[in-house]
């Protein structure tokens, strides 16, 4: 995260260094995004949250059954102990083993499989907005557009942002009829 920050850093110190090389008619022109409220307001994103949500709380609610079956066995070896035979001490013994290396893995499979959907729900996202962002580009002449969520800005002046552009925009694609082909 802080490479990504500095290399950010760079290219956009770069790229106003540059743009001082340039004849002072050919300004560089700016804008700014902030893609994560994007993702917190737009309709689609908003539906991926809840997407993602709905997801691990499914998983979560997987391993807290399994966490309820190894304390059900805890308390019956705990409570038979003396009653049990060693045999039978000793299956119950293995069953929480068992159960233990199973929401193990399924505590490692559902952080991959919410890592995976994430990935894929936001390239999506991404994918969705990217040409609405170009489009904004051509319209307004821009030469860049920065994201502030990912460059780490520390100022920057409410004219250049065009989140709110972006958002509008989006929200009317998404709203829009499917095209039928």
């Amino acid at each position: 995260m802080r490479r990504q920050l500095r290399l950010i850093t760079l290219v956009a110190a770069a790229a106003m260094g540059l743009a001082g090389l340039v004849p002072a008619q050919e300004t560089s022109k700016l804008g700014l995004v902030n893609s994560q409220d994007i993702l917190d307001k737009s309709v689609e994103g908003q539906r991926v949250m809840v997407q993602l949500q709905a997801a691990d709380k499914k998983y979560a609610e997987s391993i807290t059954r399994l966490d309820d079956q190894i304390k059900q066995l805890q308390n019956r070896l705990s409570a038979q102990r003396l009653t049990l035979t060693a045999e039978a001490a000793a299956g119950i013994q293995a069953d929480i083993q068992n159960k233990q290396t199973d929401r193990q893995r399924m505590a490692e499979d559902a952080a991959k499989a919410m890592q995976e959907l994430q990935a894929r729900s936001l390239d999506q996202l991404q994918n969705e907005i990217m040409p609405i962002i170009e489009q904004i580009r051509k319209d307004k002449g821009l030469d860049i557009i920065f994201d502030l969520a990912k460059s780490g800005a520390a100022y920057m002046s409410p004219a250049l942002d065009l989140t709110a552009e972006v958002l509008r925009r989006y929200d009317a694609l998404k709203a829009a009829p499917p095209v039928k082909k």
